[in-house]
Parts: structure tokens; sequence; C-alpha cells
């Protein structure tokens, strides 16, 4: 099972340099868990950066894979991981949706490096402007 997290469903949907290293765990949909969270982080960084349509597109690629919802397990073992080593509550979330599921979570973030189940593609922040998967082209 594979969980990709914002920073990477970004770069993939961005044609940025390292979107290869996420296409396949973003393509092969059976085995593909998406944190709902992430589809709020996605859909407003591509809604604010490229407009509504571009969004639309992205999160319904998003849907392909089995979405999770945040629920009460899901919300108190995120909080645990948040308190443990400080991440933001997004992250937490991701982690503790890939710890759930048996997953391995595919990311840009350095937040997450060297944590259980992580893997990090080295990089950092997502290139701005580009549009050739998010146009379907």
């Amino acid at each position: 099972m594979n969980v990709v997290d914002s920073s990477a469903w970004l770069e993939y949907f961005g044609d940025g340099p390292k979107a290869g290293e996420f296409a396949d765990a973003i393509t092969d949909t059976e085995r593909l868990v998406v944190p709902a969270v992430t589809l709020f982080e996605v859909f407003k960084r591509i809604r604010l950066d490229h407009g509504l349509d571009a969004a639309l597109y992205a999160v319904a690629h998003m849907q392909r894979g089995r979405v999770i919802d945040l629920d009460a397990h899901l919300a108190v073992a995120a909080a645990e991981l948040s308190a443990e080593s400080g991440l933001s509550m997004a992250d937490s979330v991701v982690l503790a949706t890939t710890h759930a599921a048996g997953a391995v979570l595919w990311t840009l973030d350095a937040d997450l490096e060297g944590m259980k189940g992580v893997e990090c593609a080295a990089g950092g922040e997502v290139p701005a402007g580009r549009k050739r998967v998010l146009s379907g082209e």
C-alpha cells in the first residue's frame, strides 16, 4: 500500500523534476491510500495557483485511490504522533493514516524524513507555475 502526501502530489501534478519518483505509487490506484486531508491541501494549493478546473481535475485523479476519512481513532493516533515528534496536524494525520494502512508514505517533506514507513525524495519546495500534468496534456 502507498500513501502520497501533498508535497508529492503537487510535484507529480506540476510535472516537477522529482515527479517520476512518485509516479508508480500514484498510478497504482489499487494500492493507493489517500488521506482526506491531502485532498484539502492539494485542492487548495492548485486552486490558488492554477484555478478551479485544475483543482477539480487533481482531486478527481486522487480519488481513484481509497480515500480515508479522519475518524476518532486516526485523530488520536495523529495527536500522539504530533506530541511525540512535533509534526504539524496535517503531517501527523497523513503519517497516522500511513501506519494504520500498513503503507509506505511518499513525500518531499523533510520533516518526515527518517520516520517509520517514509520514503523521502530529497528536495524541498515544489516549483510553482508548472502546468503540463494539471492541464491534462
